[in-house]
């Protein structure tokens, strides 16, 4: 980055009242906690950060954001930004969150240890479904098939309860994400910055790439990939979820194919799974109460006819 953004960004944040740091307690940089951007400030930032490559903008995040954190499930976009971090902080690596949703694929979960392997300085913290340590633990919860039967709760529940625990329990404030415009989908006109409906910043340092010039960066840099890419799998997910793409489809056609669906919820506004949860407490309070109601009146019923 330059030393004219760098200065410029750092006056934009100085001049706007609303935005900067919330310390707690201290004025080290340590315990910078929360870091805040207006609207204005953060449409700045944007458009700054808009012609730069992400060697620039993983190094701005660097710089700027405390409590950073990257999420990633190791799909190509995700592991270009932990080599270039590698690079960039070999000293203070950023940690790596990872939602284990229990039906990732083998070949998934290989690769994630060959990167621990080739990145050994870097933590990763792995967050599971909730009391759950095997598919076979979540199907005895909740069911068998949930991604059928509820694709929303399957969501919640394998991904989206699990990511707000992980932020909460790290204290993240900043993640980095491995999102793509060239991705298609909701993604097709992604901001390099974003702030979710409750505070998160989110970065998307390669949203200006395409899917050729990653693959062309994991070739160059002989960074380890998932197996399953070789084999049509451009994007992976779960493996209920996730078939290989035709030649001409969009890199994550593969995903939830024939559904009307592009995201797994951890990039959903949270604030509408929080909706859903609500509307689903009442529809079990509803069933509760007239399953209660039906047993009341078969024994009234019962009582009658002993009675008579």
């Amino acid at each position: 980055m330059s030393t004219e953004l760098r200065r410029s960004l750092s006056e934009e944040t100085h001049n706007d009242a609303e935005s900067g740091y919330d310390s707690v307690g201290s004025n080290s940089v340590g315990s910078l906690q929360t870091i805040y951007f207006t609207p204005p400030h953060l449409k700045y930032i944007n458009a700054q950060l808009a012609e730069l490559e992400p060697e620039a903008i993983l190094q701005w995040c660097l710089w700027t954001l405390p409590n950073l954190y990257q999420t990633t499930a190791f799909g190509l976009s995700g592991l270009v930004t932990v080599d270039i971090l590698s690079k960039l902080s070999p000293n203070k690596p950023v940690d790596l969150i990872f939602l284990d949703t229990l039906y990732h694929f083998k070949e998934t979960l290989e690769l994630v240890d060959r990167v621990k392997r080739r990145y050994p300085s870097v933590d990763l913290h792995v967050f599971k479904p909730k009391d759950c340590e095997t598919a076979d633990d979540f199907e005895k919860l909740h069911g068998e098939r949930l991604w059928e039967t509820n694709d929303n709760y399957y969501d919640y529940l394998a991904k989206v309860e699990p990511a707000e625990r992980a932020y909460r329990e790290l204290e993240v404030r900043a993640v980095l994400t491995g999102r793509r415009r060239s991705q298609g989908g909701k993604r097709g006109d992604l901001d390099i910055v974003e702030v979710d409906d409750a505070g998160l910043i989110k970065v998307n340092p390669l949203a200006n790439w395409s899917f050729k010039q990653v693959k062309e960066y994991i070739d160059k840099h002989n960074v380890p990939y998932n197996t399953l890419l070789d084999k049509g799998y451009k994007s992976v997910g779960d493996r209920h979820s996730t078939q290989p793409v035709k030649e001409g489809e969009d890199e994550r056609a593969g995903r939830w194919k024939g559904q009307d669906k592009t995201e797994c919820g951890i990039h959903n506004k949270r604030s509408q799974y929080a909706e859903y949860l609500r509307q689903l407490e009442m529809q079990q309070q509803e069933e509760a109460l007239s399953q209660a109601l039906k047993k009341f009146e078969i024994e009234q019923q019962q009582t009658f006819e002993v009675a008579v």
